[in-house]
């Protein structure tokens, strides 16, 4: 769902800008009252666990598209939800700026419909009350994909909104609208299957992390090694191996946008904003596309720009596992260089 800056005008590309900014620094100074050394390295690995989970594409039976683990609502409840948003901002800002994965114009709306939404009304709104303060495996599988459905939904309705609002693509509101909420209900529902279980892993191995997310107090207690290094390992095998089966199928924001307008993607203004930007992100993504080839914006790992030819499957290319590997590690320690900042600014506050 990583929008492209050719569907977004430059005025709501820039207030959402805007918006997320002041979102970071709102949960910049919510995160200091209670990070500890504890959470600092579990925002990392989970940082970087979200970024190789978003390389793998699953298909969506029937339709000839794919979706990918959004992981806001993920991250909120191992994290909370301040803790989570940075951590989140974290990862699409690698995506856009290292692998040309979301224009820049439309990081700021990439980062409001696949952070604030999951993190600040899927999670507190819908996950946390149907937990309860006594979590059960069932209450938990529940509430994940019944967030997660919502979340996404959120999402995908925000995309469509921005769009159409942005007028630059022309693509009508009630054609979009009707395909994207519906494929992203198939999204939603595998995203909340697969936040389940590993919310339920983190709660059978350490559940002080899921009550320091709901209570937003520190940890005070060493986490147990075994959730660091079993989602680190994960992370690994994921970024390196894994991604290498994504699916071949375009996403659903691309297809739901050849639904209406026949093309997977839209040109952007060849002057402006879009432009500018559009050169800067071809200078600094060093791994466009997840591979050695030029930017283009919104390609997944496994699915081919040149249609010509029928897509490989598996995938099987150094360049995606280098491209998995160099973006959580950049994640991880970006994920950490802000913990460890803010920990800082506490102690010596």
């Amino acid at each position: 769902m990583h929008m492209a800056d050719a569907l977004l005008s430059p005025a709501v590309g820039g207030t959402l800008w805007a918006a997320t900014a002041a979102m970071t620094w709102h949960c910049s100074r919510r995160v200091r009252e209670t990070l500890d050394d504890q959470t600092i390295p579990l925002m990392g690995v989970l940082g970087a666990f979200i970024f190789a989970a978003q390389m793998i594409n699953f298909t969506i039976p029937g339709t000839g598209s794919s979706g990918h683990l959004g992981g806001g609502l993920l991250l909120a409840i191992l994290l909370g939800p301040h803790a989570a948003f940075l951590v989140m901002a974290s990862v699409l800002t690698v995506q856009a700026l290292v692998f040309a994965d979301g224009g820049l114009l439309a990081l700021g709306a990439n980062i409001f419909n696949m952070a604030v939404l999951p993190c600040f009304v899927a999670y507190p709104l819908i996950y946390k009350p149907l937990v309860g303060a006594h979590p059960t495996p069932g209450r938990i599988t529940l509430a994940a994909v019944l967030a997660a459905v919502v979340g996404l939904q959120l999402g995908a309705f925000g995309v469509v909104l921005e769009t159409v609002v942005s007028g630059i693509s022309e693509l009508p509101f009630s054609a979009f609208v009707l395909l994207m909420l519906p494929i992203h209900l198939g999204i939603g529902l595998v995203e909340g299957l697969v936040t389940a279980a590993v919310v339920n892993f983190i709660w059978a191995a350490q559940p002080d992390i899921l009550r320091h997310a709901a209570t937003a107090r520190p940890l005070g207690q060493p986490l147990l090694k075994k959730v660091l290094i079993g989602l680190g390992v994960t992370a690994v095998i994921t970024g390196g191996a894994l991604s290498w089966f994504a699916s071949t199928y375009p996403d659903g924001l691309e297809w739901s946008i050849a639904g209406v307008s026949g093309a997977e993607e839209i040109a952007h203004p060849d002057d402006g904003i879009h432009a500018t930007l559009s050169a800067v992100q071809q200078q600094t993504a060093i791994l466009p596309d997840y591979g050695f080839g030029a930017a283009d914006a919104d390609s997944r790992p496994g699915q081919e720009q040149d249609h010509a030819e029928a897509p490989v499957w598996p995938a099987v290319d150094p360049a995606t596992s280098l491209a998995g590997l160099v973006g959580g590690a950049l994640t991880l320690l970006i994920a950490v260089g802000i913990g460890w900042l803010l920990r800082r600014r506490t102690a010596s506050a």
